[in-house]
């Protein structure tokens, strides 16, 4: 079968005439003129990144899903190639309804008519992963029942198989194939595939988000439904809402469309900052809305997380990106570890002034968080900058409220809308409410080691040598007797802050 599929994509390759990224080569150019008198009917006629694009939708989903990754890592790939990439549909005919039944009952092990009261043959929507059915729960819950493709693991094996090979190849023959890493990200998607194949997982990632927008009044979440739920199949509550593409609609119903589009922005940023776990596939497929105005998430098989650290310095680069002050920029890609640590302060500074300061020339409605994006990762690559792995999946999704709060709104202002909830945010973190906050969350861990300081100290004064630990215990027994009150005044404070936060979230 692999063999049969190498052969294809060979095919494919010649058809569409992608050997000129491999035969750029000086050890191979000089198959070129051969292949073009063999293949001269080809038409090469079309630019390079749309022949890729078509090559890609010919090889079938799995490639059309590597292809929307490449589309997003504008640090590796060219840009004729990354916004041609990005015009990819995940659009895949649905499976037979047969089929769909017939894993439903093997996982179960029972008829569907004893899973289900009804169950809906057609599907609502098909990707290359899985597809989805409506149906009603025996208490009569609506669902939405979530299948894997039946025989879809060893195929997205196989083909994985052979974008490494691809991708040994891509380093080996293309001038730029080493510094575009293409084994790196074959090994990233690989990882987002396997993450998908797990429908269990995807079901947490739903339930965690709908635990952090709980009684939002901006974003639904379907529940999840547990006791139907299987590692190939996902049972979550059927919601009912308008495709957010379909602005006509929304608008014949009353929704308010700026308000929308601001709401989408400030939906991104508190995943983001306040949650450190966001849905990152928010194209207008996994987005509805609810006749009330709020958004409605689906699809949560890729996710993103940031830790404290990463939200802490990604909140002072906007900040310090919404009020021009480029040194703090760059201070922050340093202090942070993204770039190298001997990087020079001001020669960052002036590369990042360089690629930010023109579009503050022009309205800010007018300017592309993509193209800002793109031009930061060029000046990346010449400072020898890390792209951070979890930062990916955030370019993505920004990129995707981006062209999702545009289409709603082109008046869109995404700075003037984040600026002021990122203020507030960090305000919250490193003023007086930060530190209480910390201290509240602190507190229980203090007030439980402040009692083993003494016997943690002897043993570590032990172990560096007996003589010295007796003089330095006896010293430190008397120090302690002396400041035994102030001790116990932080323990009364340390477990009144306790008791405080504890009273007020109740």
């Amino acid at each position: 079968m692999r063999l049969f599929r190498l052969i294809k994509i060979i095919y494919v390759v010649l058809r569409f005439g992608l050997d000129e990224f491999f035969l750029a080569h000086m050890r191979v150019r000089w198959l070129r003129a051969p292949l073009n008198l063999l293949l001269f009917m080809r038409d090469t006629s079309k630019p390079r990144a749309e022949r890729l694009r078509l090559a890609l939708e010919n090889l079938g989903p799995i490639f059309v899903k590597f292809g929307q990754l490449l589309s997003t890592r504008r640090d590796l790939m060219p840009t004729d190639l990354a916004d041609e990439l990005a015009k990819l549909q995940d659009q895949v005919p649905p499976f037979p309804s047969s089929e769909a039944i017939a894993a439903l009952e093997a996982t179960y092990r029972k008829p569907l008519r004893e899973v289900f009261q009804s169950f809906e043959e057609t599907p609502v929507a098909s990707a290359s992963v899985a597809q989805v059915h409506f149906a009603v729960l025996p208490d009569g819950r609506e669902a939405a029942v979530k299948i894997l493709r039946p025989g879809i693991a060893p195929v997205i094996a196989h083909d994985i198989a052979l974008l490494n090979i691809c991708a040994d190849l891509m380093e080996r023959l293309w001038a730029d194939g080493r510094r575009l890493r293409p084994r790196e990200v074959v090994g990233e998607f690989e990882k987002i595939l396997h993450d998908e194949l797990d429908l269990m997982r995807e079901s947490a990632n739903c339930s965690q988000l709908k635990r952090n927008f709980a009684n939002s009044d901006l974003l639904l979440v379907p529940e999840v439904y547990w006791d139907f739920c299987t590692t190939d199949v996902m049972v979550m509550q059927r919601m009912y809402g308008m495709p957010v593409s379909q602005v006509g609609a929304l608008r014949e119903a009353n929704i308010d469309i700026p308000k929308l589009a601001e709401n989408g922005v400030e939906i991104f940023y508190t995943q983001v900052f306040r949650d450190g776990f966001f849905h990152a596939d928010m194209h207008p497929g996994n987005v509805q809305v609810a006749a009330d105005g709020r958004y409605i998430a689906l699809d949560f098989g890729i996710m993103g997380t940031l830790t404290d650290t990463d939200k802490h310095y990604l909140a002072q680069n906007f900040i310090a990106f919404f009020r021009r002050d480029y040194k703090r920029v760059a201070e922050a890609h340093i202090e942070s570890g993204w770039a190298p640590a001997e990087t020079r302060v001001d020669e960052l500074e002036a590369a990042i002034r360089a690629v930010c300061e023109p579009i503050f020339d022009r309205p800010l409605r007018e300017v592309s968080f993509g193209r800002v994006l793109l031009r930061l990762f060029q000046t990346s690559r010449r400072f020898g900058i890390k792209v951070q792995p979890q930062l990916v999946l955030l370019q993505k999704t920004l990129l995707n409220v981006e062209g999702l709060g545009l289409q709603l709104d082109p008046e869109l202002d995404l700075w003037k809308t984040a600026k002021p909830w990122l203020e507030r945010w960090m305000n919250e973190q490193v003023g007086w409410r930060g530190l209480a906050r910390t201290l509240r969350k602190e507190a229980p861990n203090y007030v439980t080691l402040m009692p083993q300081l003494p016997r943690l100290l002897h043993r570590l004064l032990t172990e560096n040598g007996t003589n010295r630990s007796d003089d330095a215990l006896r010293e430190m027994l008397e120090r302690q007797k002396r400041h035994n009150i102030w001790l116990m005044l932080v323990n009364l404070v340390l477990i009144g802050i306790v008791a405080w936060g504890i009273c007020t979230s109740t």
